[in-house]
């Protein structure tokens, strides 16, 4: 049985719709979703990606230890809509006076006060002041984010024991409970979106100025797909995702998918799944 879409293939202006027929079931990776793929990751993955999504916060740093926490942060909060989501991860880091990293290892109790007055949807001050103290635990004990997942990717090579590993480090200090919802689990097989986003963004290089690379030691093969609604309704009406749950065996049923089209970088085709999904190409 086949089912088949108009899909668009080109910039804006010049672009043409093309039918794909897809079959279900069939393991093969059709060459016109392959062209349609790379055709929207061209479209998207350049720096106009910036300003409307969270990636633009880290983006607005120099340092490596502000871009991480920045970026942390940002990943953290994005979920709902994006412009809320850029407009609140600017007024957090204003409350930080622009020094995340400055502000996470040494803010006053007044300036705690202040920070304990942000909110975005269900993460707010009590969760800020965990996820800081976590942070700073970090900074003290391990280095920081980027040299635990580093170093650990070194000794494990694998990124799900990674992620298992790095949200039992965060959440060993003490801490509030409720703050637990806002790094979801892999060993409780959530589909990690946000830390998977907040990944791609620190480990992938490319010369297209989107994602940072700041994380060397790690290749961009090792990244998992950051499935939200978007990327996963893309990917089942592509035909590259069977699995109806957005869990984490979907992640990996995804991210495998895109292996065979680019081995050594799959979280690439990100940008056009989610563009595809939030533009309505589909």
């Amino acid at each position: 049985m086949t089912r088949g879409y108009y899909v668009r293939i080109g910039a804006t202006g010049r672009s043409k719709k093309v039918w794909l027929q897809i079959k279900r079931g069939s393991n093969m990776v059709i060459s016109e979703i392959v062209e349609y793929l790379q055709e929207l990751t061209d479209r998207f993955n350049t720096p106009t990606f910036i300003d409307d999504d969270p990636i633009s916060i880290p983006h607005c740093f120099q340092e490596r230890k502000d871009q991480e926490i920045a970026g942390f942060f940002a990943s953290t909060i994005a979920w709902g809509n994006r412009q809320l989501i850029v407009r609140n991860g600017k007024r957090l880091m204003s409350l930080m006076g622009n020094e995340p990293f400055r502000f996470t290892m040494e803010a006053s109790n007044q300036e705690l006060l202040q920070i304990a007055r942000f909110t975005h949807r269900t993460f707010n001050g009590t969760d800020c002041l965990c996820f800081l103290s976590a942070l700073r635990h970090l900074y003290h004990h391990h280095g920081g984010i980027g040299t635990f997942f580093e170093s650990e990717y070194a000794l494990h090579g694998d990124l799900r024991v990674v992620i298992s590993r790095f949200r039992q480090c965060f959440f060993s200090i003490n801490h509030p409970s409720r703050s637990e919802k806002h790094l979801s689990s892999i060993d409780k097989r959530a589909a990690c979106k946000r830390i998977n986003m907040f990944l791609r963004w620190m480990v992938r290089r490319d010369k297209r100025g989107v994602d940072l690379g700041l994380w060397k030691r790690i290749p961009p093969s090792a990244l998992f797909l950051p499935l939200d609604i978007h990327t996963a309704r893309t990917s089942r009406i592509l035909g590259l995702l069977k699995r109806k749950q957005n869990d984490w065996k979907a992640v990996e049923e995804i991210t495998d998918t895109l292996r065979n089209i680019d081995s050594e970088d799959p979280v690439r085709f990100d940008f056009a799944l989610f563009g595809a999904g939030i533009h309505g190409l589909l």
